[in-house]
Parts: C-alpha cells; sequence; structure tokens
C-alpha cells in the first residue's frame, strides 16, 4: 500500500484528529491515501462514522501498541 500523505495527531482527542484528516484529505487527490497516527482509543469508532458521513473510504484500522492507525482514500 503507497500511503500518499500521513499526519500524526498523537496526542489530540477528539474532535482534533478527524478535523486535521478532513483538511488534510482537502489538500489530496481523489484516490490518494491518508495515513492517520492517533492515540486517542476513541478515534476507532470516530474514523468508521467520518468515513460513512464523507463519502471517503476507511480502507484499514489497527493498533499498534498504544497508537491507533487509519488509512482513507480520499473519495
Amino acid at each position: 500500500m503507497s500511503i500518499d500523505k500521513e499526519i500524526d495527531t498523537r496526542g489530540l482527542n477528539c474532535p482534533l484528529p478527524i478535523l486535521k484528516a478532513k483538511k488534510a484529505l482537502g489538500d489530496m487527490d481523489s484516490g490518494q491515501l491518508l495515513r492517520v497516527v492517533s492515540t486517542d482509543p476513541g478515534s476507532m469508532r470516530d474514523f468508521q462514522a467520518f468515513a460513512k458521513q464523507t463519502g471517503n473510504e476507511l480502507v484499514q484500522q489497527n493498533t499498534a501498541g498504544a497508537e491507533f492507525i487509519h488509512v482513507l482514500r480520499r473519495r
């Protein structure tokens, strides 16, 4: 998987990871991939809801230790 952009939202709580992801996606082309690294456990469900609401595809979510990784495809 080739990530086009990555943002680090470690230490930020809801809704900041979503807001930063929304801004980053706005600067990207359709089909590009955004990787978001978060430490907020609530981000798992937040990014699922965000993807449904915006039409962006949530390609992958996983946990690495205390970090939550989200990969979104720009619609």
